[in-house]
């Protein structure tokens, strides 16, 4: 697959951009993630992976480490590296049985 630059991108660096993209589909202009935005995100990008919404406030509050109410993209990072790990944990005990 290639970027819009013209590079021929790894499947990694293409799931990479895809990360980026996404973020900035949902932040805005200040580049930053609300509570509503994320709520969005999680909803329409990771329904298949995060199902309980009522853990939304808990995981707000746990990703937002530097308490300006909002979600930068490190913080996003960070959720992403949770979601990806616990999902990898899971499939891996599913492909042991």
């Amino acid at each position: 697959m290639s970027s819009e630059g013209g590079y021929d991108f790894s499947e990694l660096e293409n799931g990479m951009a895809t990360i980026i993209k996404v973020f900035h589909k949902y932040s805005g202009q200040n580049c930053t993630l609300r509570k509503a935005d994320l709520k969005a995100l999680i909803n329409n990008e990771m329904n298949h992976f995060i199902k309980n919404k009522k853990i939304l406030n808990q995981l707000f509050t746990d990703l937002d480490q530097n308490r300006d109410l909002e979600i930068d993209f490190k913080e996003f990072v960070a959720l992403i590296a949770m979601v990806t790990s616990a999902c990898h944990d899971i499939f891996n005990q599913t492909h042991k049985h």
